[in-house]
């Protein structure tokens, strides 16, 4: 688990899972966020593997700025989230997608995540 800020809040549970296709925002994590539904974007592409042996249908994407770092050292991208109505202990999933556009290299023997940053590697460590 890291604690990226998203949109304008640092979330404090959201899972990197590299196994996943799909960067998944949760509604109740939206409304504590205080996001409007109305900035969701209908989408009816259904996936799986998220409920075991179901289809899941998502109510739609949203798209939100992601930062990673420090205020000195930090990468923003705007990714696209799934926003499901799962129950959840995290606060989002960050998937495949995430690695590529930071471009982020995990390390599983320190549980950590490297990135670059504008002006060194960005290191993020898990929290438990």
């Amino acid at each position: 688990m890291v604690n990226p800020i998203v949109g304008m809040k640092w979330l404090t549970k959201v899972l990197m899972d590299e196994g996943s296709g799909l960067n998944i925002m949760y509604t109740k994590t939206l409304d504590g966020m205080g996001i409007d539904r109305s900035h969701i974007q209908p989408t009816r592409a259904p996936f799986h593997d998220i409920v075991l042996g179901k289809q899941a249908i998502p109510i739609g994407q949203i798209g939100l700025l992601v930062t990673f770092g420090n205020p000195s050292n930090y990468r923003m991208k705007t990714l696209t989230f799934e926003v499901v109505r799962f129950p959840s202990v995290y606060h989002a999933i960050l998937g495949r997608p995430c690695y590529v556009k930071f471009m982020v290299v995990p390390n599983y023997t320190y549980l950590k995540l490297k990135m670059l940053g504008p002006h060194r590697a960005i290191n993020v460590g898990t929290s438990f």
